[in-house]
């Protein structure tokens, strides 16, 4: 189920709750001791950075995977942290390892949170606030590298699930599945709230890991009938063909779904019904090219109807994690939170660049 780990940081007596949750999240996704100490001292400093730099935010933990979707599945604790602060006016000075401009801080700073992290990415911008996204995941063996070696460009997924009112279990989930040159991204809101509508959902993530090679309205067939002991959910199934560079794309129920195509986006839409439930008798599927600014945008309703699509476009060359918590951030604040369990799940082609 989609544990979820949501500390609003306001001020220092935040910090050990974040640090406690932190450690509870690597308990959960079996990370070892070292591995733990790592994730307790970069959500440490995360979160007070979020005290001194920005007045306050809040640190969004879930139990995630990596987005490298050539990556082995390995289960990773995903750190978020998110603020509406000042941002940053010199990112490659404060991701400088050591750096810090508090004289009360760790001392380790953000460049030492991507040193020791799996995986670091920070967006920030001035007068808007910052994003961060550290993953942890068990330690590699000696002599292995952190990432699959590419023999072209490829495809990167991630996201941020949230919980109604902060509580445990989120009735959201997202995953990724990856069969030869195709890559399926699944966003699944189970009907409710709570432990019942996250057990519909956790349902439909562990179907769709044993049907990654079907296409997107089988795949949905599939999920219709595994989830008919359950609650039953809204699933909407995004798939890329990387030999082709074609999207697919494929809902029942009330997800939405925007794909960026050069400099517009344009809204995928999803059929009325309820998988495990009520399925139509046919599933429509959309199609569209896929290109190297392409970004596609999955997300629950939980997210308000009317939410505008980041216009940085920098933020392809993102940890796609990261693009998502900027969704998630814009489309709230403290004074407007979100009304509902809230995914958001992004797809993105690797960056240009060849950065992680």
């Amino acid at each position: 189920m989609s544990r979820v780990w949501d500390i609003p940081v306001q001020d220092s007596t935040r910090t050990r709750d974040v640090r406690v949750a932190a450690e509870d999240a690597c308990g959960h996704a079996g990370l070892d001791a070292h591995a733990t100490a790592a994730t307790a001292l970069v959500a440490t400093e995360l979160a007070t950075n979020l005290v001194k730099h920005a007045n306050g935010g809040r640190i969004v933990i879930n139990l995630t995977a990596p987005c490298d979707t050539l990556a082995e599945a390995a289960p990773c604790v995903q750190i978020t942290s998110l603020d509406h602060g000042p941002g940053i006016g010199d990112v490659p000075t404060a991701l400088r390892d050591g750096y810090t401009t508090a004289a009360s801080s760790l001392g380790a700073g953000l460049g030492t949170c991507r040193r020791i992290a799996t995986d670091f990415d920070l967006h920030s911008r001035t007068g808007a606030g910052t994003v961060a996204v550290a993953r942890t995941s068990p330690a590699r063996p000696p002599g292995t590298t952190s990432r699959p070696v590419r023999s072209r460009p490829g495809t990167r997924a991630g996201g941020i699930t949230t919980a109604l009112a902060y509580a445990e279990h989120s009735g959201d989930a997202f995953a990724w599945v990856r069969s030869g040159p195709t890559v399926t991204l699944m966003l699944t809101d189970g009907l409710g709230h709570g432990a019942k509508a996250a057990e519909a959902s956790a349902a439909a993530v562990r179907e769709l890991r044993g049907n990654a090679g079907l296409p997107p309205a089988d795949i949905l067939r599939h999920l219709h009938t595994a989830l008919r002991g359950t609650r039953g959910a809204a699933v909407g199934v995004a798939q890329l063909d990387e030999d082709t560079n074609r999207l697919s794309f494929a809902g029942v129920g009330n997800i939405g779904a925007r794909l960026r195509t050069g400099d517009g986006w344009r809204p995928l839409i999803s059929h009325p019904g309820i998988v495990g439930a009520h399925f139509p008798a046919t599933v429509p599927v959309q199609r569209s090219p896929w290109r190297t600014e392409s970004l596609l945008v999955l997300h629950s309703d939980g997210l308000p109807g009317r939410w505008v699509p980041p216009d940085d476009p920098g933020l392809v060359s993102h940890d796609p994690a990261v693009t998502a918590a900027v969704v998630l951030r814009d489309a709230g604040s403290a004074a407007r939170p979100l009304r509902d369990d809230t995914t958001v799940a992004v797809l993105a082609p690797d960056p240009p660049d060849g950065r992680p």
